[in-house]
């Protein structure tokens, strides 16, 4: 049996152990109600996260401004928001004239893509049609701290900071220069955006988690890139010098709550402006036998005026977490340096035939 496939037998053997697992009755206080619900509990009587989950939302992590401190969208507002959705997916899902050229397409293709990064057919795209819902309330953002579900503003040090990494960057190097140069979601490394996070929040696809919990464990593996979290219970932080390109993760329970506290990011893992010193809380809760809410709070004092967060729900589904295939087959990357390079050489013939002709006429 080689690596691959004995890897693939114990990933099996721990799944089907955390399955096992004892379901403890307990009441849901609702005003004037005493609702029955089961949640699915381990041997040892924690709640069990175990299994395939989903979070795709049309809500947006920061609150349009038009709300103010208001973060519950009223009847008017909800029905606006999903039907925008669904027309949207309707209309992207229709078939494309086959006589359309290239310069027919449509430029602006909704969700604030435009022109190339319109290139993504709708079958491949899944961020949901509903708005997100905690306590049958519909969410206007995921961010709930700040009160106004913005980002926080950024210390006049990071700006400065900031700044003058990005006045270096085009200085001495460019985009194009090399794949080290490229994003970690376009090298494969990590999902764009923050799928893997923590914390972890909706894409615009790919928004599937499957959760194995163990006594002593508790994995965390996202589709988009197929990025593995491995959180150790009342675990000891590792030494600083041993960054995790997801941070270190350590768990404890306090009662129903399962509380995570990650530090000890990898420098090029950034998240919002955040740097490797910050530190991201998250809790997972049952709010119902197939919803989990997640909710985080990241904290960066280095970065940020104040810390930030927010929470949303992570629905259960019985669909698999799919292979991702990132490199396989994909030509983006290479084209884009095969493309720089070209035009560098056509830049440099260029140059050599202006100065060929001073030559001559000298």
């Amino acid at each position: 049996m080689d690596a691959r496939a004995l890897t693939r037998v114990l990933l099996q053997c721990v799944i089907a152990c955390s399955a096992i697992s004892a379901t403890t009755t307990v009441l849901a206080a609702e005003p004037g109600t005493a609702k029955k619900t089961t949640i699915p509990r381990t041997a040892d009587g924690k709640p069990d996260f175990g299994g395939f989950w989903t979070h795709e939302t049309i809500t947006p992590l920061e609150r349009p401004a038009s709300y103010g401190e208001r973060n519950v969208m009223n009847a008017q507002e909800l029905q606006a928001a999903e039907k925008f959705a669904a027309d949207h997916v309707a209309k992207s899902d229709a078939p494309t004239d086959p006589k359309a050229k290239v310069q027919d397409l449509p430029h602006d293709c909704g969700y604030g893509f435009t022109g190339a990064n319109c290139g993504y057919n709708n079958f491949w795209v899944d961020r949901g049609e509903k708005v997100l819902r905690i306590k049958g309330e519909p969410r206007a953002s995921i961010l709930t701290d700040p009160a106004n579900g913005r980002m926080p503003a950024l210390k006049p040090e990071a700006m400065k900071q900031q700044a003058a990494a990005r006045n270096a960057f085009r200085k001495n190097a460019g985009p194009v220069d090399g794949p080290e140069l490229r994003s970690l979601g376009e090298r494969c490394i990590l999902s764009f955006g923050s799928n893997g996070g923590p914390p972890m929040l909706p894409n615009m696809y790919n928004n599937a988690y499957q959760f194995v919990q163990t006594k002593d464990n508790f994995m965390v593996l996202v589709e988009m890139v197929h990025d593995a979290r491995v959180v150790r219970f009342n675990g000891k932080p590792l030494p600083a010098a041993v960054p995790k390109w997801l941070g270190d993760s350590i768990g404890r329970w306090e009662g129903d709550t399962m509380i995570i506290e990650t530090t000890n990011f990898h420098p090029l893992h950034t998240f919002r402006g955040a740097g490797s010193n910050r530190k991201v809380v998250e809790k997972f809760s049952y709010a119902s036998p197939n919803e989990i809410l997640y909710q985080f709070t990241v904290s960066d004092p280095e970065t940020f005026t104040k810390s930030f967060g927010g929470e949303l729900i992570f629905n259960r589904t019985n669909e698999p977490v799919y292979e991702y295939a990132c490199h396989e087959g994909n030509y983006a990357l290479p084209g884009i340096l095969a493309g720089a390079r070209a035009e560098e050489s056509q830049g440099q013939k260029a140059t050599a035939k202006e100065v060929g002709a001073e030559d001559d006429g000298e």
